[in-house]
């Protein structure tokens, strides 16, 4: 886990990054916070970027849960109130996170294109194949197939990720195994979802995560304030695409209500 503090800052906000990749992909969006007085604390989930854990596995989804309790306990302590970024699968983490932890002092959310369906699954026959290697050889690793073409229009990103040697291309069975169950339980459980301001932003191009998942969700949420942006023709990582700009200050605005609401 690492901290960035601003000058006179209004609030913290904690990025939970998404699968295959590490707290390093998200130096921009830090800066951009930090720069508009908030604080970021952010940091890399078990089995990814510079965690000590084997990488691109877990032995349960209750790792990620519990990491990003901690992450958003530590926010709380810094400078109340804190806010919460959870892009794809960490936006999954972010929401089985306050469906399962309570109470968390969680003031607002986003999440960004999060990940509640895959678009390209295994096929029906990698899939049975899976459920039996999961109590077998659960530590087998198998290639993703989620090349960074898929999941960002940007030419800049293309480039610092293709030197980037935290990026994960294979992730075990088990942990695809546990994904499967926690999509299903973020729809199963969204009665569990505290009523706290929500804004979905939904890439419209998404090629990673199914967007009428995201939507479904949403449209079941009982949240009194809530809000659904799609962008249109924008990839997954909607924070890294060229459009990113716009991006961010819709996000912005979205807090700064937050802020203003509490004064």
């Amino acid at each position: 886990m690492w901290k960035w503090e601003a000058e006179e800052p209004k609030g913290t906000i904690v990025i939970v990054h998404g699968a295959q990749e590490h707290h390093g992909r998200y130096t921009w969006l830090m800066d951009q916070w930090k720069s508009n007085g908030y604080n970021v604390i952010k940091g890399d989930l078990p089995g990814q970027g510079l965690s000590t854990r084997r990488r691109g596995h877990i032995d349960n989804f209750n790792e990620y849960i519990d990491e990003v309790e901690n992450w958003i306990k530590e926010a709380y302590l810094l400078k109340p109130p804190v806010f919460v970024i959870g892009h794809s699968m960490g936006g999954l983490a972010v929401i089985r996170t306050l469906q399962e932890k309570k109470p968390l002092m969680v003031d607002a959310v986003i999440l960004s294109s999060p990940c509640l369906k895959l678009i390209q699954p295994p096929t029906k026959g990698l899939d049975v194949l899976s459920k039996g290697l999961n109590f077998i050889l659960p530590k087998t690793k198998f290639e993703t197939g989620i090349t960074i073409d898929k999941a960002t229009r940007n030419e800049e990103i293309w480039k610092s990720a293709a030197g980037d040697e935290l990026y994960i291309t294979k992730v075990s069975v088990r942990w695809y195994r546990e994904l499967v169950q926690s999509m299903n339980q973020a729809f199963i459980g969204i009665d569990k979802f505290p009523d706290i301001p929500v804004l979905l932003m939904q890439a419209g191009d998404d090629l990673i995560v199914e967007k009428f998942a995201s939507e479904a969700w949403f449209n079941s949420l009982s949240a009194k304030e809530k809000s659904y942006k799609e962008w249109k023709g924008l990839y997954h990582e909607i924070f890294n695409e060229p459009e990113r700009d716009r991006v961010f200050r819709y996000a912005k605005a979205f807090l700064d209500l937050q802020i203003e609401g509490s004064e």
